[in-house]
């Protein structure tokens, strides 16, 4: 008789938090989701939500979350503070903190909360782009860890060394290897474009997130009926302006559905 195994995602290793009370917990950076400095920032605010998820009060899924990159995360264990500020009847928000030797390195407030079934309607339409299938996988540089854990098509704004008339981008993404989508990925994925000044000077320049917003259209339907399968993500930036610009982003699913917009507020230096 063999023994099984069963061997967690890298994602999920990635994502562990040990609880210490109610809303505390410790977690630990994780090498495979390096960004060039520092964790990725969509790992980070992954792990925020998924704080929110294992707290007892947790009312609902998520339906927004805004993330402050306040100070470098560094190699090494974190803890992580959720506490519930108030309760209604179908939402709740939240107040988290991220820190490392007492010193507070990201906050975020979040929104959770049911859906009622009301009338419903989609203005925004996603982007007309080849399948995945007829697209090559590959777009981020090796040395960037976090990057190898996604599957990547580009079917424009692939990052090169020239210089491009505007930022836009359009990839079909999911994690490798496949994994259910959940709340987690998806917040994950929502911070998955390189920074937009990248693509328009067509060269590296220091730049970081600052500060992030997420608003989740997904039900817990919609990612069982995504599961495994790729996202259609496109994102642009509006104004580069005196060291900071906007990032602004959509994620679609295989079945034409909205899941997901992110919003980023990008300091740079060029």
């Amino acid at each position: 008789m063999t023994e099984s195994t069963t061997t967690t995602h890298p994602f999920d290793d990635a994502l562990e938090l040990e609880r210490l009370s109610a809303g505390s917990y410790v977690g630990r950076t994780s090498a495979a989701y390096n960004n060039m400095v520092g964790p990725f920032g969509g790992l980070t605010a992954a792990t925020l939500v998924r704080a929110v998820q294992l707290h007892p009060e947790r009312l609902g899924d998520p339906i927004s979350l805004t993330i402050n990159f306040a100070g470098p995360v560094a190699e090494g264990e974190f803890e992580v503070v959720a506490r519930p500020v108030r309760t209604n009847r179908s939402n709740q928000h939240w107040y988290l903190e991220l820190s490392q030797n007492g010193e507070i390195v990201t906050t975020a407030t979040a929104l959770f909360g049911t859906r009622r079934r009301t009338w419903d309607d989609d203005e925004a339409s996603p982007p007309a782009v080849p399948s995945p299938t007829d697209l090559d996988a590959g777009g981020f540089p090796e040395f960037i860890a976090w990057a190898r854990n996604y599957d990547m098509r580009f079917a424009s704004g692939q990052l090169s060394e020239t210089e491009s008339p505007n930022s836009a981008t359009a990839l079909w993404i999911r994690d490798t290897p496949p994994r259910p989508l959940d709340f987690a990925s998806l917040t994950s994925m929502c911070d998955a474009f390189y920074p937009r000044v990248f693509q328009r000077r067509g060269k590296y320049v220091p730049a970081g997130t600052v500060t992030m917003t997420i608003h989740y259209f997904a039900t817990a339907d919609d990612l069982a009926t995504q599961s495994e399968d790729f996202l259609l993500g496109t994102a642009q930036a509006r104004r580069f302006h005196r060291g900071y610009f906007d990032q602004s982003a959509e994620l679609w699913g295989t079945d034409g559905v909205l899941l997901a917009t992110s919003h980023q507020v990008v300091y740079y230096k060029d």
